[in-house]
């Protein structure tokens, strides 16, 4: 005879304790790391990186290592993400124009920081699930399209572009969405190695670039939306 199986309530506590131990954790890890700014750490806190890890991977959501995703892609490591994030220095109410969503866990970061988001991914698979992820988790602002971010055919201006990924050069039709006083960042690639890269438009409309630390982030490619 085929009976329920009993409930105990201490081991839904457990987990919960587990699961907070872990954030904490995390958290603690990258302020060793030199990540610092309270907003940016809480949304580090409250975005469940877990929810956009793959499923056999998400005991490791939590750490400091790049993922695997579909479409030969890759989620990139946390520490990495902060860095670009705290480079790219959001604001509530901003525009930011996201090349590259992948999973969509960076999404979700700039739209809990506060950001309007328009995010732009080249391969369906991964749109898909982002868009999955992201109403999970209850994002805020986000508008997901499918195709080449890189190809900057939207029309608007941004006050914050961020790539995903590293590149040789930084696309000029891209910079040319840059509003007045806005602010770029993504990797561009110095003798093989990817390094933080910064490009900000000043009132007056001039671009001035400035070169940061090496990053352990993939390259960004160009191309039509692809229909994986």
């Amino acid at each position: 005879m085929n009976q329920d199986l009993p409930y105990w309530p201490e081991a839904d506590d457990a987990r919960g304790e587990q699961a907070a131990i872990g954030a904490a954790s995390f958290i603690l890890s990258l302020r060793a790391k030199g990540i610092r700014d309270t907003a940016l750490l809480r949304a580090m806190e409250l975005v469940p990186r877990e929810v956009f890890a793959p499923r056999r991977f998400t005991d490791l959501a939590r750490t400091d290592v790049a993922l695997p995703l579909p479409c030969g892609q890759t989620m990139t490591g946390p520490a990495t993400v902060a860095a670009m994030l705290l480079a790219l220095g959001v604001q509530p109410g901003q525009r930011v124009l996201e090349v590259g969503t992948g999973s969509g866990y960076v999404t979700a970061l700039l739209a809990r920081l506060g950001a309007e988001v328009t995010s732009v991914e080249r391969f369906n698979t991964l749109a898909a699930a982002a868009a999955q992820h992201l109403k999970i988790v209850e994002a805020g602002k986000v508008r997901l399209e499918v195709g080449d971010g890189l190809a900057a055919r939207v029309r608007d201006r941004f006050d914050r572009i961020l790539l995903n990924g590293a590149r040789p050069e930084l696309p000029e039709a891209l910079m040319s969405l840059l509003g007045a006083g806005g602010r770029l960042v993504g990797a561009l690639t110095v003798e093989g190695m990817p390094r933080l890269v910064k490009v900000e438009r000043g009132i007056d409309g001039e671009l001035t670039q400035s070169l940061g630390a090496s990053l352990r982030i993939s390259p960004l490619v160009t191309g039509i939306a692809a229909t994986l």
